[in-house]
């Protein structure tokens, strides 16, 4: 969290979440003020950390830009899950020569998309982030590759599997040419 301003308020942690919200909504800062019933230069002030916010404008900006206060105040910590090669818990097949590791159990409701990445060294694949509770999963075939949150990529070699938030700006570096990895997008 946070630390606490000198007026009880996590100020820095509010503007960066008012302009989070604020752009992931596509709404100008005028029509986040205007439909917030509040002035124009003070959601400016919020978003530049110099505000000090009542606890009605910020309800009313939460409503505007549909999140539960406590994301504006204390937003949710992305969760990062890896399961390096060999580990996880394993089923072996009785007939085969065949194992199965569980790396990350599907919700109900949930939907996917599966892709096969091909990646070579160079250019890094920079994405912005896609619609909230989106998650990306990725288990990397052949080469290396830093992969996951763009503030903290994990380095992943073959059979390495990391899972992060897809809504939240991320990447996927190749470290070695044929670089190969299967990602799966699941929207919640």
């Amino acid at each position: 969290m946070a630390p606490i301003e000198s007026s009880g308020a996590p100020l820095a942690t509010i503007a960066a979440s008012l302009q989070r919200e604020r752009r992931r909504k596509g709404l100008s800062l005028a029509e986040v003020a205007r439909r917030a019933g509040i002035a124009k230069s003070t959601l400016s002030q919020l978003e530049s950390g110099t505000g000090n916010p009542s606890v009605e404008t910020l309800w009313a900006l939460c409503v505007t830009l549909d999140v539960p206060f406590a994301q504006l105040v204390d937003p949710p910590r992305p969760r990062v899950k890896v399961i390096r090669a060999g580990e996880g818990p394993t089923f072996t097949a009785e007939r085969s020569d065949y194992v199965a590791t569980l790396l990350a159990s599907c919700p109900p409701h949930a939907r996917r998309d599966v892709y096969l990445v091909s990646s070579e060294p160079g250019t890094v694949r920079e994405s912005d982030p896609h619609a909230p509770g989106l998650v990306e999963h990725v288990v990397l075939s052949t080469g290396r590759a830093l992969v996951g949150v763009a503030e903290e990529p994990v380095e992943l070699a073959p059979g390495d599997y990391i899972s992060y938030p897809g809504d939240v700006p991320h990447i996927f570096r190749a470290l070695e040419p044929g670089t190969v990895a299967v990602l799966l997008s699941e929207h919640n």
